[in-house]
């Protein structure tokens, strides 16, 4: 994955979540299950990924750029496709999120291979999901409690299966990215 690569499709999944946000599935109606999903539940764990394969490929700056990139990418677009209230608290909860993400990741690239991405994304996770259903949807009909819990249920799994592709990526391409030597 090339950094613009990354930065593509980082964006791409910020414009379909913060787009399929807007649509929910009442889980309690199809399986039984008291809680209430989104479609974007679905999609935007994969930033998680995007950020955790480009910052062990490339860096922690170059994941910053892709952040940063997919941020103002992801705003503009998501303004444009959903309401300014979501593409705000998205944006902000992206931004703080995914910076955490990186740093957590640093601070524990050297362990074991699934150590970084795992803990990065869910710490990542937790973090987005208070900030943006807080600013999105708290002062709204909108059952944002039951959102936020079935929203973080998916990360959790997600952040889970995504050390699957996280550990092919690591098997078939090299850092171009020289870690720092530890003295």
């Amino acid at each position: 994955m090339t950094a613009w690569r990354s930065m593509l499709a980082m964006a791409v999944f910020i414009v379909a979540s913060n787009y399929l946000v807007q649509f929910p599935i009442d889980l309690d109606a199809a399986l039984g299950v008291p809680l209430l999903i989104t479609w974007g539940a679905f999609t935007y764990p994969a930033t998680f990924l995007v950020t955790d394969l480009t910052n062990r490929r490339y860096g922690p700056q170059v994941a910053r750029r892709v952040i940063y990139l997919g941020f103002a990418l992801g705003v503009v677009l998501s303004a444009w496709l959903a309401t300014p209230r979501i593409a705000l608290a998205s944006g902000t909860a992206f931004l703080v999120a995914q910076l955490l993400d990186v740093t957590v990741f640093n601070r524990l690239r050297r362990q074991s291979w699934w150590q970084a991405p795992l803990f990065a994304s869910l710490l990542g996770s937790i973090v987005d999901t208070g900030v943006f259903f807080s600013l999105a949807f708290v002062g709204t009909p909108v059952p944002w409690h039951l959102l936020a819990t079935s929203d973080l249920l998916v990360k959790l799994a997600y952040a889970l299966f995504a050390l699957i592709p996280y550990r092919v990526y690591m098997s078939l391409v090299r850092p171009a990215w020289a870690e720092p030597r530890v003295a």
